[in-house]
């Protein structure tokens, strides 16, 4: 399977995003996570063994397709 060399860019907005990537294949699963504090950024890159990453927390986000933000319930 093709994997891309595009990288994604996340960077916290407060103490405590977490970043879950999720395997490929028949079944998905959580294979790794990471605690990101308030101004920390974290580049990262989707794999062979990485199909999606899960963003919990407040925090942006930017791709190549644009720049977005997580919204949360708690103001």
């Amino acid at each position: 399977m093709a994997q891309s060399n595009d990288f994604i860019v996340i960077k916290a907005e407060e103490n405590g995003v977490n970043v879950i990537g999720l395997t490929r294949g028949s079944d998905t699963r959580f294979h790794h996570s990471e605690k990101l504090d308030e101004g920390e950024v974290m580049i990262a890159q989707f794999t062979e063994h990485t199909s999606a990453m899960k963003v919990r927390g407040k925090a942006v986000i930017q791709t190549n397709h644009g720049e977005m933000k997580t919204e949360s319930d708690v103001e």
